[in-house]
């Protein structure tokens, strides 16, 4: 039924996980017909292009509601996932309508995937993303499951140990430095969304917010780290446009000043981010992408 329907696993997301990840992409489709069978749901469409690390199904529930049905591969944390969510209750973000972890499987309230706040001009964009993450920088709460900034970083510092190819090692040192800097500073002890970015925000017909975050990653730090992956948002019309790296340093400055941040702890942390995300691209073959990210951080 689930294959007559079209929920097969996107191209992109079988691309992005490769030939390890077969059996669970094989299983996908009839892990969803039994999911649709368990929680009475109805089946729209598969939601695309979708992500690299999970596919999401728009369903109906029995009482006609729509919802989001996603599915997480293995590498993904699905009960990390659920734990944020329901920890932020909606504020801020989508809610969970039901979960099974043990599966990679979360039911969630349906935003508009297709608006998200990259379809506003770039300052309104800055601005309502800022809001968002406001929204969601909470106490983890007694006794949560969430990883620190420390431990989530450190299982990056192998990768910038080997530096990559030539022009990376440079920077991928620099990045070393600073993580070892920045993670003896602060004391801050947030929630935080973990991939923040202004495509993470989507548009809504909640009554108590029209933009909602979705997909984190989270992680228990200092709101600059979450902010960081923001500074590199947009960033083939950032790479395009006059004086580019004044332009992102300003952005620095002005995301800094807006959540009273050191900016300086900012500039170390996009730094960090966009080095460990360009040799993840390198690795991938993904070569423009990873060049375009490394160019940025000279910037910085």
């Amino acid at each position: 039924m689930t294959s007559a329907l079209g929920l097969e696993p996107p191209r992109r997301l079988a691309r992005a996980q490769g030939p390890d990840a077969a059996g669970w992409l094989a299983g996908l489709p009839a892990l969803v017909g039994r999911l649709l069978d368990r929680w009475e749901l109805t089946a729209e469409r598969v939601a695309a292009p979708g992500g690299r690390s999970s596919m999401t199904v728009l369903v109906r529930r029995a009482d006609g509601g729509p919802a989001a049905l996603k599915l997480c591969a293995p590498a993904a944390s699905a009960a990390l996932e659920e734990a944020a969510l329901r920890r932020w209750d909606g504020h801020g973000a989508v809610r969970v309508l039901r979960a099974a972890p043990e599966e990679g499987a979360l039911l969630l309230e349906r935003a508009h995937g297709e608006t998200s706040l990259r379809a506003l001009p770039d300052a309104k964009a800055m601005l309502e993303a800022v809001s968002a993450a406001r929204r969601l920088w909470v106490e983890p709460g007694a006794g949560h499951p969430f990883p620190s900034v420390a431990e989530r970083t450190g299982e990056r510092v192998a990768v910038l140990r080997a530096g990559g190819p030539g022009e990376a090692r440079a920077l991928a040192e620099e990045a070393l430095r600073l993580r070892a800097e920045l993670l003896s500073g602060t004391g801050e002890r947030f929630l935080l969304h973990g991939d923040f970015r202004q495509g993470a925000v989507l548009a809504s017909d909640s009554e108590r917010s029209p933009w909602l975050a979705v997909g984190p990653e989270p992680v228990v730090g200092e709101r600059a780290y979450d902010l960081a992956r923001l500074v590199a948002d947009r960033l083939h019309d950032l790479v395009a446009s006059p004086g580019a790296a004044a332009v992102t340093r300003r952005r620095v400055a002005r995301l800094a000043e807006s959540v009273d941040v050191d900016p300086e702890r900012l500039r170390g942390w996009a730094l960090f981010r966009a080095v460990t995300s360009a040799l993840d691209d390198l690795a991938a073959g993904r070569r423009e992408d990873g060049e375009m990210l490394l160019e940025f951080a000279s910037w910085l």
